[in-house]
This record gives C-alpha cells, sequence and structure tokens, in this order.
C-alpha cells in the first residue's frame, strides 16, 4: 500500500545513486521499486530509471530523474537527530566524505544537493528547554560551529568553559 504523503525529490539523472547512498547511511532507510520510462521525455528515453522508491529514516521518498531543470535549495532538508557525538559525526562525515559539503550550525549538503541537519538531541532539547539563559549560552555556542560539538553544548548549557578541542 503507497502512503499517503511521499517527498518527492529532483535529481538530474542519479537518484537511484542517491537513493542507495541514503539507504547505507541512515538508519531505518531502504531503497524500494524502481520504475523505468514507458516512453521518451524531454531528459530521458523509454527504459531509462525515472523513478525510484525509497525510504530515509523511515520517511518515503520518490527520486524522480527529471534532469537538470530544478535544483536543490536549503528551503528543504531533512532534520536527523542524533543520540551522541559518535553518531553525529558518523552521519556528518558520510555525507561530506561523499562529496558533500559543510555549511553552518549542523547543516550540510550532500552531493546532489540536499540540504541535511545534522542535529543532537542535546541541542534541541537545549535550546528548546525552560531555562532561557542555558538556551541563550546554547545558542550562541552553536552559531559558530558547523558540525555540532556536543561537549561544547552541553559545557554552554551548564553554563562552563567549553572542552579544549
Amino acid at each position: 500500500m503507497r502512503p499517503k504523503n511521499t517527498v518527492c525529490l529532483w535529481y538530474e539523472g542519479d537518484a537511484v545513486e542517491a537513493a542507495t547512498f541514503y539507504a547505507k547511511t541512515f538508519p531505518d532507510s531502504a531503497v524500494g521499486a524502481i520504475h523505468r520510462s514507458p516512453g521518451d521525455y524531454p531528459d530521458g528515453k523509454e527504459g531509462d530509471v525515472l523513478m525510484v522508491e525509497f525510504t530515509v529514516a523511515g520517511i518515503p521518498c520518490l527520486g524522480l530523474n527529471g534532469g537538470p531543470h530544478f535544483k536543490h535549495s536549503q528551503a528543504f532538508s531533512f532534520i536527523i537527530s542524533t543520540d551522541d557525538q559518535a553518531e553525529t559525526d558518523r552521519l556528518w562525515s558520510a555525507i561530506i566524505g561523499n562529496g558533500g559539503e559543510e555549511s553552518a550550525c549542523g547543516w550540510c549538503k550532500d552531493r546532489w544537493g540536499l540540504s541535511w541537519q545534522i542535529t543532537p538531541r542535546a541541542l534541541m532539547d537545549a535550546v528548546s528547554g525552560s531555562d532561557r539563559a542555558a538556551a541563550k549560552r546554547v545558542f550562541e555556542a552553536m552559531m559558530p560551529m558547523k558540525k555540532i560539538d556536543i561537549a561544547t553544548i552541553e559545557a554552554a548549557r551548564l553554563g562552563q568553559t567549553p572542552p579544549a578541542s
């Protein structure tokens, strides 16, 4: 049975490659059905891979090989909540190490231009907690970061000096 809501992601022609990377990288992710075009279309031929069904961290997606007409933007991103620094480091390194690029505050882009927020639960808990002074310290500690460092976030939450890197 098809899900009621599916995220459609546009690719230039490498949706299967992207879906395979996501399935290998993120827990609860998999590549599903691959659909070939029943006829020629502006950026492909009959028999080319047109769509791939996949899940990313339990979210149903459809990769559409639509050609070079549209690009991903940071207006859409996947937020992946991590439990510890090891998971944060692993996911960040997988994306960056596969041709991606770093951005700010836990954001990065994969090689296909899709934005990801690799966000430790500790960060979200601290900035959304009832202690507004701690939230401000954490927010200020996060702002210069690229990949989030949980030890620094925790030190800021507690009002302590961050550990030496």
